[in-house]
């Protein structure tokens, strides 16, 4: 074997070391995510097994691939790759930016992943949105071991161009092998069939596509049969966001009967719906709180066995909870556009407050006559283009920011959750003791990575392992001790804010509605009614509740909910008329009360899907593919029924189509 090695030209093996090379990093990388960031429900290790098997293939595609550059150098050159000081400066340069790309691209990936729990995609380009690049840096600064990481990079390339440079004076000093033509071509034809069969790398028709990795319901697995670069780039699109005025008209009529349409019209596509108030009502005043981060699994009303948040529960018990309440995507940006227009925010890769052509909306909101009405926020408002959602749609708005605050910046969000309800709560008073009704969005943000917490009164105290039980933690889904605490700080800030409010004398006429903007990442948990962790509806569905003491009985709605509803709900509850222009309606309206859905979507499997959910079925239509599914969630939720009950699958395909369509249109041609 040593002696045919050798007999190899220098420059053909020099090729194939540097394969290796590439084709190990890679593997390397694929282990640090396989024994520090994979999580699954699968217990099965031959499709673990597969799951590698694929994943390697891919990573060997890739190595191929960047590979060719310094073949085709190499066999042109020949011995030449080796005398040449061009030709050697090249192909040093070459490879160092392949190294380094490589390194630093999975690097991200891996942050990625622990952030979002998905796979590196296009939609991490928002993250260098223009106005908000610092933020975020200043959110990894605080968040992750920037200096200590990039110490390790330099120390990793920094041997890697030391066994670059080994490499490269191994072969310069073995013998010149002189090939006459046919041999020569002979080795060529060898080394293009190796590349091209391991490119293909399937022994099929059709060579490997990265949905070959998904051949489960289990994103983890999925994840680990990915190569996260080259499903980045197969799934870049430069597309932009559009509607489609043809479907709109073809699934207006479904979307027009669900939401009682005052005066339905498939040419001119009216939405309006007119609520005429009700004077007899008191005008309450209205504070929105959205929790950073905070699904229904962690918390406690839904049985996780942490029981992380006493204080919601206590709000919950004696208020309204609502148990199936949803957000359309995983995004806080997507979730404060949704909330407040009553559109579900379904851009690709940036978000719709980043558009301008999304920014002009007639939304409820702007509606609330005689209030005044406040967004307040303990960082900046230019995160997201935030601001221009509020200040562009809502007449006379008040917006609070970093550099308002007495308190100063806890981290890169600005002043700590606790600081902001403190100060927040000392402007709801001053406008209650002038007898001003006013509605406020407060938007707390601690519950997310660095996971900042404070003493708050001096009573905040952090738990470790040694405070806790393990087991049950391990069954809760938590995935550090750091999540844990954020969300007990929070929970403890939601106290603080009762508390205050009680202290300042507006908790009595003053409604309450509690909402999370999305779930946190979670490890596998299995305590909730549904699966939503293998249907991948967990990472949308909410905490929602709401709490006005004498003014709500203690309930618990079961019907589902959006954050579209949550404007639509509280201009009925204080008798505010008003038109609704979107796709929110009165979560109270009994008329939706056995015929109510929700739309949203989510990623399974690294596959994007577009959905509504009901008290009884989960209908989904994967983006990518258009291929339909129904689920009985009353029977096995997990199993695709579409066969079985046609006619409900027609039914709710209509109606996701019409949503989805709606929204497209809606985004555009909303304007005042």
């Amino acid at each position: 074997m040593q002696y045919s090695w050798k007999n190899v030209p220098r420059y053909i093996r020099y090729v194939f070391v540097q394969t290796l090379y590439l084709f190990l990093l890679m593997v390397m990388f694929r282990a640090i995510f396989y024994f520090f960031f994979f999580k699954t429900t699968i217990t099965d290790s031959a499709v673990i097994a597969k799951a590698w098997y694929l994943g390697l293939k891919f990573d060997l595609r890739l190595a191929l691939i960047l590979i060719i550059p310094l073949a085709l150098t190499a066999v042109i050159a020949r011995n030449r790759l080796f005398t040449s000081k061009a030709i050697r400066r090249g192909v040093f340069i070459y490879l160092f930016l392949a190294f380094t790309l490589l390194t630093l691209l999975y690097i991200l990936d891996l942050g990625h992943y622990d952030y979002l729990g998905i796979r590196l995609d296009p939609s991490i380009l928002r993250f260098l949105a223009k106005g908000e690049r610092a933020d975020n840096a200043r959110m990894v600064w605080q968040s992750y071991p920037v200096v200590r990481g990039t110490l390790a990079i330099f120390v990793f390339l920094f041997l890697l161009h030391r066994l670059q440079r080994r490499t490269w004076n191994h072969f310069a000093a073995q013998p010149v092998i002189l090939l006459r033509n046919w041999p020569f071509t002979g080795y060529v034809t060898g080394l293009t069939l190796l590349i091209g069969a391991g490119i293909y790398a399937n022994f099929a028709y059709f060579p490997l596509r990265w949905s070959q990795a998904m051949f489960t319901r289990d994103n983890g697995v999925t994840s680990l049969g990915l190569n996260p670069i080259l499903y980045f780039f197969s799934n870049f699109s430069v597309k932009g966001d559009t509607f489609d005025l043809e479907k709109t008209k073809q699934y207006y009529p479904y979307i027009a009967q669900y939401l009682k349409v005052d005066q339905p019209d498939a040419a001119q596509l009216n939405f309006v719906r007119s609520f005429p108030g009700d004077s007899s009502r008191p005008r309450l005043n209205v504070v929105l709180v959205m929790l950073e981060s905070t699904g229904a699994a962690p918390t406690s009303m839904y049985n996780n066995p942490m029981q992380a948040t006493p204080h919601m529960q206590r709000l919950a018990d004696s208020g309204v909870l609502f148990r199936n309440f949803y957000v359309p995507a995983i995004s806080t940006a997507k979730t404060v556009f949704g909330v407040t227009t009553g559109l579900p925010d379904i851009t690709a890769v940036k978000t719709a407050s980043r558009h301008p052509k999304m920014l002009d909306q007639r939304i409820v909101m702007d509606q609330f006559k005689g209030y005044e009405k406040m967004y307040l926020l303990g960082g900046n408002t230019n995160w997201a283009n935030i601001r221009a959602v509020f200040t562009n749609n809502v007449e006379g708005i008040r917006i609070y920011e970093e550099g308002m605050y007495k308190s100063p910046k806890a981290d890169v969000w600005g002043i700590s959750d606790y600081d902001l309800i403190t100060e927040a709560s000392g402007m709801f008073k001053a406008e209650n003791d002038q007898k001003k009704p006013f509605i406020a969005f407060l938007q707390l943000a601690d519950n997310h990575p660095p996971y900042t917490t404070t003493s708050g009164a001096g009573d905040f105290k952090k738990l470790t392992e040694k405070d806790i039980d393990m087991e049950k933690f391990k069954k809760s889904g938590f995935v550090s001790i750091d999540q844990f605490n954020a969300l007990r700080y929070e929970d403890y800030n939601v106290g603080h804010l009762i508390d205050m409010a009680r202290k300042d004398g507006y908790l009595d006429n003053t409604v309450f509605v509690f909402f999370g903007d999305h779930n946190c990442i979670l490890n596998p948990y299995t305590f909730m009614p549904l699966p939503e962790y293998q249907l991948a509806t967990g990472g949308v569905h909410v905490t929602a509740f709401m709490y006005a003491p004498g003014h709500l009985q203690p309930q618990v709605v079961n019907t589902p909910g959006s954050l579209l509803d949550i404007y639509p709900t509280v201009a009925g509850m204080v008798g505010m008329p008003y038109k609704n222009y979107t796709l929110g309606v009165n979560l109270f309206d009994t008329a939706y009360a056995n015929n109510k859905y929700v739309f949203m979507t989510y990623i399974r499997n690294q596959q994007p899907y577009y959905a509504v959910i009901g008290d009884r079925y989960l209908y989904e239509i994967n983006f990518s593919t258009n291929t339909p599914a129904l689920y009985d969630l009353q029977g096995d939720p997990l199993k695709n029924v579409q066969a079985q009950q046609p006619d409900t699958a027609k039914n709710l395909d209509n109606l996701t189509r019409a949503f989805y369509e709606s929204t497209r249109y809606l985004m555009f041609n909303n304007k005042k």
